[in-house]
């Protein structure tokens, strides 16, 4: 599914027999560690946490009650990462680098028209950046017109980057000529255009 990063929480610890159990701990990691290594991952990447969601053990600090838990330690090429609960296993995650350099792909998920403002079509930046005063292009329709203003839970942006679910406001075009589906891309720098195959991972 394209998830290149894991954490394997061990929850219940407190329900095992008896409560607490190393030795159960140590079945499950080493029963798990096998399964995600046949599906692609290394468990020398992965940290492994003993936690207790109902009671809060091991969740953002250490517990008392598993002092046999010395703590997870994670090896992989970008660096070492070790510590003792689930909160600095999440912190210790790598956040994945936004794909700005590549041009701009933003798929419409609506179109709105807002009294006062004109034609807002919404959606997420997935690639690129999308920016005041560009030109974009709509396809499959061929249409270009330009960015008036972006925005983001009401606020304006200088910018969007990927990730962002954006609204913004186009000069001249009727709400009649987006619909949902529809790729806006830059006009000046590979514009979205028809293809008659591609290759995509299901």
């Amino acid at each position: 599914l394209g998830v290149k990063q894991l954490i394997v929480g061990v929850n219940k610890m407190d329900s095992t027999e008896p409560p607490y159990s190393a030795a159960r701990f140590e079945e499950i990691k080493k029963e798990v560690s096998n399964y995600i290594k046949k599906i692609g991952y290394n468990p020398a990447a992965v940290a492994f946490v003993p936690i207790s969601g109902w009671n809060g053990d091991n969740m953002l600090e250490p517990s008392d009650k598993m002092p046999w838990f010395k703590g997870w330690a994670i090896e992989r090429k970008e660096g070492k990462a070790d510590g003792k609960c689930l909160i600095e296993a999440l912190d210790a995650i790598l956040p994945p680098s936004r794909p700005t350099d590549k041009p701009l792909r933003l798929p419409l998920q609506d179109v709105y028209k807002i009294g006062g403002i004109g034609t807002v079509p919404v959606g997420r930046v997935e690639t690129g950046v999308l920016k005041p005063g560009m030109l974009v292009t709509f396809a499959p329709v061929n249409l270009t017109t330009e960015v008036k203003s972006v925005e983001m839970h009401h606020e304006a942006l200088q910018e969007a980057v990927p990730g962002d679910n954006v609204g913004f406001n186009v000069k001249n075009v009727s709400v009649k000529e987006l619909r949902r589906g529809y790729v806006a891309g830059d006009s000046k720098n590979n514009p979205p255009k028809a293809a008659a195959d591609f290759t995509a991972q299901v």
